[in-house]
């Protein structure tokens, strides 16, 4: 696993675990609004070595009882139901994040039960898509990658929203398409770290208007928030 960042302590990565956040290299999207961008463009920052974290984790069992994989794209990585293997080895519950693109991948390790929780960056409606990642993208992937995650047990999905990218039709389009979901959240964007320095100038909604928003579609989902508020 190309592993280059990890968060040993988080409170609100995994709902209700004390988990640590590994984070991994490598992205197929190019969002500009993205807040990790040295996970996306090598920036030099070293790798760490997949025995240091197995280590850590070993050494931190009773105290954290969940981890959560992230990254960049975790999904891209073939090793990946390896690594989990040896995670859930140690007794960790596991949450993936993940933005979609290979439902292959999803399907795996739900089936060698894997993962006991997933959540799903949904970027836009899928008409919309490229404009939003900015590289080409198969949109009967995304939407297998909906099905297979909203069948699952223990998920959510979440939408970044950015006023230049999706305007509230775009919002409101996707929680109806999300429709029946376990947990949609609506997550405010945050411009201070971006992958396009553009994007450290653009406006964002004001809380009002999300709250607006959340409160039009909450009926659709069990749990319905605004985040980053």
């Amino acid at each position: 696993m190309i592993i280059k960042g990890i968060q040993k302590l988080s409170l609100i990565d995994y709902p209700g675990r004390v988990a640590c956040t590994l984070f991994t290299f490598g992205c197929n999207f190019r969002c500009p609004y993205c807040h990790n961008p040295e996970l996306v463009i090598d920036d030099g920052t070293p790798l760490i070595p997949e025995r240091d974290v197995l280590r850590f984790l070993d050494e931190r069992k009773g105290f954290l009882n969940g981890v959560c994989i992230t990254g960049g794209e975790p999904s891209l990585h073939d090793d990946l139901p390896g690594f989990i293997r040896r995670v859930k080895g140690l007794g960790y519950s596991v949450k993936l994040d993940t933005n979609g693109t290979s439902p292959e991948m999803l399907r795996r390790l739900i089936g060698e039960r894997l993962v006991d929780y997933i959540a799903m960056d949904v970027k836009a409606p899928l008409e919309k898509y490229e404009n939003v990642v900015r590289v080409k993208v198969d949109a009967s992937r995304i939407a297998e990658s909906v099905k297979i995650v909203k069948a699952f047990p223990e998920h959510e999905f979440r939408t970044t929203v950015v006023p230049e990218l999706l305007v509230r039709e775009d919002i409101l389009a996707i929680a109806r398409w999300l429709k029946g979901a376990r947990r949609f959240f609506i997550q405010q964007f945050k411009p201070t770290k971006t992958l396009d320095k553009t994007f450290l100038e653009k406006q964002v909604y004001l809380t009002g208007e999300l709250e607006k928003i959340c409160n039009e579609v909450k009926s659709f989902f069990e749990v319905c928030k605004i985040r980053n508020v």
